[in-house]
């Protein structure tokens, strides 16, 4: 059984930056691709970015292109997102998401495994 922890959020001002990461255990996450998505109060769970196995595709939502970076350390099983020019529109749930497939996918539907959550609240 596949394990992902996030960690990372907080509490930040509109154009700062956060890191999350995302720790994964009990597969092998080298040949999973990896999934940012966020949820924020009474709305859907949505795609943030996401990275395919080797790190070589990335995807993100317009929302957050040009100011967010998903990338991964294989030798780490950990997936990153770096989220710069933060505004309070972004603040949510972040969640970490693995896909069984290498290919990646923005799809909620098409990741296997899911982290806890951690809280993104960014102040305006």
């Amino acid at each position: 059984q596949v394990q992902l922890v996030e960690s990372g959020g907080g509490l930040v001002q509109a154009g700062g930056s956060l890191r999350l990461s995302c720790a994964a255990s009990g597969g092998t996450f080298s040949t999973y691709a990896m999934g940012w998505f966020r949820q924020a109060p009474g709305k859907e769970r949505e795609f943030v970015a996401t990275i395919n196995w080797n790190g070589g595709r990335t995807y993100y939502a317009d929302s957050v292109k040009g100011r967010f970076t998903i990338s991964r350390d294989n030798a780490k099983n950990t997936v990153y997102v770096q989220m710069n020019t933060l505004k309070p529109e972004d603040t949510a749930v972040y969640y970490c998401a693995a896909s069984r497939s290498a290919y990646a996918t923005q799809k909620v539907g098409g990741y296997d495994y899911w982290g806890q959550g951690t809280q993104v609240t960014v102040s305006s």
